[in-house]
């Protein structure tokens, strides 16, 4: 179960890579925009419409990394309180949650972005950027990778809750936070 715990996760760390590199190009892309516009009084369309672009990988792909990382929001009361079997039970319903959720909406963005493809939807504003659902294809992989970090997660849990789980350094990642 290890193995496939680190091949899931191997996964998001590469999607992780994708998300980190398009917001380095949305940073890049906002500040060219900026000079361009206050220098040389250019405001092309097409750059404005791609930094919007570029924030699809990034929050879609980005929430599977965070989770993996373990940069999530968790406001946990008395999680600290709990014996590691019992953190593990509290992880594998809050992982079942996420398989459940992920799995559901990445479902549901399939016919969406296949809507897109099929009346290849571009941009309505003029001289903006075609292929829409391109973009909107980053729907149903962000939560189908997000499901995917939420298998691995359970699959820790029960390795946890069956004392089958080797010590922690094997099996974390190295930027896991303990929450507090």
């Amino acid at each position: 179960m290890l193995h496939v715990i680190h091949c899931l996760e191997g996964i998001i760390e590469r999607l992780g890579i994708i998300a980190r590199y398009s917001l380095l190009a949305l940073v890049v892309l906002v500040a060219s925009n900026v000079l361009l516009r206050y220098f040389f009084s250019i405001s092309p369309v097409p750059l404005q419409e791609f930094e919007w672009h570029l924030i699809s990988p990034i929050a879609l792909l980005g929430i599977s990394y965070a989770l993996k990382h373990r940069a999530d929001v968790r406001v946990d009361v008395f999680y600290d309180r709990f014996s590691p079997k019992g953190r593990a039970l509290v992880d594998l319903l809050g992982a079942l949650m996420t398989i459940a959720i992920g799995t559901a909406i990445a479902w549901l963005g399939l016919s969406y972005t296949e809507q897109s493809y099929q009346l290849m939807e571009g941009s309505p504003d003029p001289g903006g950027l075609p292929y829409r659902y391109l973009l909107k294809a980053f729907i149903p992989i962000g939560f189908a990778a997000l499901a995917l970090q939420g298998m691995a997660d359970c699959l820790r849990a029960l390795l946890t809750l069956t004392n089958r789980m080797p010590d922690a350094s094997s099996t974390t990642s190295s930027n896991t936070k303990v929450p507090s």
